[in-house]
Order: C-alpha cells, then structure tokens, then sequence
C-alpha cells in the first residue's frame, strides 16, 4: 500500500513538471483571442489600395531631358572642346569636325557661283524677252493701223472707180442721144455727114470710157480684197510673234524657277560643311562621348555626345502594370522612394510613411509600352516636402513609387490580392459599360 502511493506521487510529481507555466499559457490565450478578434475586424479595417510602379527621374520638359549631340556633316574628329563631366554652356564649342575631302567646299562654292551665273543669265533673258514683247505689241498696232490705212484707201478708190462708170454711162448715154440726133439730121440734110462721124467718134470713145472705167472698178475691188486680207495677215502674223516671245519668255522662267529651286540646296549643303565646329544647343554636362578623336569617320547624322541639360524642374517617369492602369488617372496621389534614401512604407496606411516623397500623377499615357506596362509621368505635390536637389537627384536616378487607388477594407483587398483580381472600376464606369 505504501509502494503504490509513493509511485502516484511519484507520477504526480512528473506531470506537474512537465506541464506550461501559467504566463506561457496566459500569452497563448491573449494570442488566440487576438487573432480571432483581429479575424472579427478584418473587414472594416481600413486600407489603401495602391499600385507599384518602377521608373527613374527625368525632366519634367522633354527639352530638358538628355539629347544627342549630332554630327552635322560627314567628316573626322579633329578636336574635342570638352570632356565627359564637364559642364557647358548654351553656344560653347564641344567638337571640330574637318571633312574627309578638304576642297570639297570649293567646289560647292564654284557650284554655287554657277548656278547664281545661271540664274542672272535666266534673268537678263527674261527681261529681254518681255522687252521684246512690249516692242512687239507697239510694232502689232502700228502694222495693223498702216494696214487698216491701205484698206481705207482702197475702198476710196473703188468708191472713185464707181463713180467713173456712172460717169462713164452718163457719157456713153449722152454720146448715144447725140448720134441719133445726128443721124436723124443726116437723113433729113439739116446736117453735114462729118458732124455724124464726129458723133460716131464720141460714142466709140465713150464705149471705150465705159469699159476703162469698169476695169478699173474691178481692179479696185480686188485691190480692197486684197488689203483687207492683209490687214488679217498682220494681225496675225505679229499675234504669231509675239506667241512665239511668250513661249521663250516661259522657257526662261522655267530656267530661272529651276535655278532659284537648286539653290537652296547648295546652300544648305555649303552651309552644313562650313558647320565644322558643333556647340552646346543647352546649359548642361556632357554625360558621354560617344566617338574617339582622330581615328573615328563620322557620317552626317551620327552621334558624337550626350548632353544632359540643366534643369530644377524634375518628375518622374513610372511604368504600371496595366492591371491597375483603370484607376490611374491625373491627380491621383503617389509616394515616392528615390535610389539612395532609405524609407519605411506601409502600403495600406500612407500616414505612416518615412522617408518618401509625394508626387502628383500628371499625365498617363494612352498607350503601352508594347510589353503591357504603361507609362505614367509624376510630378512634385506642392502640398508636401520638396524633392532633393538636382546635386542628389539627377536624371535617371532609379524610382520606385506608390500611385495610391481606392480606399477599401483590408478584407476585400486581401481577398483581391488573393483571386488575383484587378482593382475594382470607378462605379460610373460601370454604369457605361453595362
């Protein structure tokens, strides 16, 4: 009987050793309790939806940003002006450039000199052709006036002509009456027969008269015809001419439109070879050299620099996945973390934020990428602390921000995060697509 209870004692004993203290079995009820109650208010915690989006820092004006600085002409690096790192100024020298064949420029100019020698040639015929022109008019009215002339005279004569054959037939009427008078007197002995041949002279001449006149009626008509017809022929004749003038004086206009055509562009060739000293389109620091002096040929076009413009109007560019891109739209608020500063950002609850800088969603693009991501562009929130300076935030420094969507409860957003579902549509949106 003894032995059997000092072994139940014994065992007594060794469960009480093994069993938890009361504060490990008190945490574990507190931590049981928490998590159902944490489970209890899961769906009305508050929560920020946000969206990641990756990107660097760049001008704000797409002038600002970093450009190439191009070869203007075909040629060879003679000199560098300046160096990677240094800073330039709007108008300074940055690389001389000579061409490949140095009397190349003479013979543009002697091209050039050509076609100006074309060109005046072109126009000193011009002129001389309009000249010719105006003296050609002058020279039209004047023949065709001495024509109309001839024409007026011949109609005169022919009017002159007619009244000869009237006269003519006056005449030969007369001389008729006065032969058979004669005649008449003749038979009766009232007159001698040499007044009758006198009579028949009168009328032989005065037929003779008639036809005379008549001939010469109708060489005065044909004389008018005749001048008529050539008054036409002047007219025509100059009206020719001058065709033929405003023919030539096209041909010398075509001349001189092709010169003054061709000029500019031996202008601008000559004016590309004689730029053999590129400068600094902007204030900036030349980020990156691009050729090697004397031994590297450059081609018109080609990069020889990068140069990277000074400017304190910054922003950022960001690239979203175009799963959130629906709710990203202008003014839409975004915290940013900047390559080099450290921040502690819980995405839920912005309020808590450390180290990070605001941003303001200024312009998303209509388009992606081509690899489904979309470009956003943030610029400074006036509301907040101001961005580093361009000493510590220069142009393509990396960035990392957060575009802030809806507020929704922790429990719809876990469950979203969990399906894998995009954030939900403004509910006017929904209203248009149904």
């Amino acid at each position: 009987m003894f032995k059997v209870k000092a072994e139940s004692n014994l065992s007594l004993s060794s469960f009480q050793l093994v069993q938890s203290s009361l504060p490990a079995r008190t945490l574990a009820y507190t931590l049981a309790l928490l998590f159902i109650f944490s489970l209890l208010i899961l769906p009305f915690v508050p929560w920020q939806q946000t969206t990641v989006g990756i990107g660097r820092v760049v001008a704000y004006a797409p002038l600002d940003r970093q450009q190439l600085i191009e070869s203007p002409i075909n040629g060879r690096v003679v000199k560098w002006h300046v160096h990677e790192g240094t800073r330039v100024k709007k108008g300074d020298p940055i690389i001389n450039i000579s061409d490949n064949d140095p009397d190349f420029i003479d013979r543009i100019r002697s091209e050039k000199n050509a076609l100006l020698s074309r060109l005046e040639a072109a126009r000193s015929r011009e002129d001389s052709i309009r000249a010719r022109i105006i003296s050609l008019r002058s020279s039209k009215g004047s023949a065709v006036d001495a024509a109309e002339s001839r024409r007026l005279m011949a109609l005169d004569r022919v009017r002159g002509a007619e009244q000869a054959v009237d006269a003519a037939k006056a005449n030969l009427k007369a001389t008729d009456i006065q032969l058979d008078r004669q005649k008449l007197l003749v038979e009766k002995g009232l007159a001698s027969k040499r007044n009758l041949e006198l009579a028949e002279l009168d009328h032989t001449n005065a037929v003779t008269g008639l036809d005379r006149a008549r001939a010469a009626l109708d060489a005065a008509k044909k004389e008018a015809r005749a001048f008529g017809s050539d008054t036409g022929k002047v007219g025509e004749d100059a009206e020719a001419m001058i065709n033929d003038a405003r023919a030539s004086l096209a041909s010398a206009q075509a001349e001189v439109a092709r010169v003054l055509e061709e000029l500019p562009r031996i202008e601008a060739r000559l004016s590309r070879q004689q730029t053999q000293e590129v400068y600094a389109s902007r204030d900036g620091t030349i980020m990156r050299i691009l050729v090697n002096p004397d031994t590297q040929q450059l081609k018109e076009g080609d990069g020889v620099a990068i140069i990277v413009p000074d400017s304190e109007d910054k922003a950022v560019e960001l690239y979203v996945n175009g799963d959130d891109i629906p709710l990203i739209r202008e003014g839409r608020k975004v915290r940013l973390q900047f390559q080099g500063y450290p921040v502690l950002q819980l995405a839920g609850w912005p309020e808590v934020a450390v180290g990070t800088f605001g941003g303001i969603v200024k312009l998303v693009d209509v388009s992606d990428n081509g690899s489904g991501s979309f470009r956003i562009l943030v610029e400074p929130d006036k509301e907040d602390r101001a961005w580093p300076s361009s000493a510590y935030l220069r142009q393509g420094v990396r960035v990392r921000g957060w575009i802030f969507l809806n507020r929704v409860s922790l429990g719809f957003e876990l469950w979203r995060k969990f399906n894998d579902f995009p954030p939900m549509l403004p509910l006017e949106e929904m209203n248009k697509i149904e």
